[in-house]
């Protein structure tokens, strides 16, 4: 069960700056972290965000109040990550985010999909996990399908996935993410010759961790 909303959350960082990953890679964002996350995956680059207690819970007021500076210094959306963010509602702090900005910066969310959708979101990217698969609600709703690659298995889930997200859809199909595992040199190449052979696909890259930025 989804739990209350809250004036506060567990947040692990925030920070102000260009999205590296996805759809929206190579654009100036403010990333607010969440912490907890239960999903547990091995090669996770933010492993220090999965003990939500280790974290402080931060007012919502707050975290609008940074928004508002990183939108004047030129943040174009948010993003909201973890951790994994949906273990929490999210309802009413996309309603304090809307309302820090006039007009409003577009909310994007980056999930896992194993809780249900909480708040309101103008993005949400879906990064499904094969040891712990979606919810069909997070797949019909996503607006962008990222899958991690490591080994062959890795390819099949991706287009189980991607076949899924095309149903009971009241929206356009999700754009579909191949992402390399990093330093994972399998991965990249199994991702290099998916993408290369499949039309509907393309590859995601880590360019911050390339660049050497957050």
């Amino acid at each position: 069960m989804t739990p209350p909303a809250s004036a506060a959350l567990p947040v692990v960082e925030t920070f102000h700056s260009i999205q590296g990953e996805g759809s929206h890679a190579g654009r100036s964002a403010f990333f607010l972290r969440l912490a907890g996350c239960t999903v547990g995956c091995s090669w996770c680059d933010t492993k220090g965000s999965w003990p939500q207690q280790a974290h402080p819970l931060r007012p919502l007021a707050a975290l609008a109040a940074e928004l508002t500076a990183a939108a004047a210094a030129g943040a174009a959306f948010v993003v909201i990550t973890g951790g994994e963010p949906l273990h929490h509602d999210l309802t009413a702090l996309c309603a304090q985010l809307r309302g820090a900005v006039d007009p409003p910066l577009p909310l994007h969310l980056e999930t896992s999909g194993v809780d249900r959708l909480s708040g309101r979101f103008d993005w949400i990217t879906l990064s499904p996990k094969r040891h712990r698969p979606p919810l069909q609600e997070l797949l019909s709703c996503c607006d962008e399908l990222k899958v991690v690659v490591h080994e062959p298995a890795d390819l099949a889930f991706a287009t189980a996935m991607a076949a899924a997200a095309r149903q009971e859809r009241h929206t356009a199909p999700p754009q579909l993410l191949l992402q390399p595992g990093w330093q994972s040199s399998q991965g990249r190449a199994l991702a290099l010759e998916f993408v290369r052979a499949s039309p509907d696909w393309r590859l995601s890259l880590q360019s911050h961790k390339w660049l050497g930025v957050r």
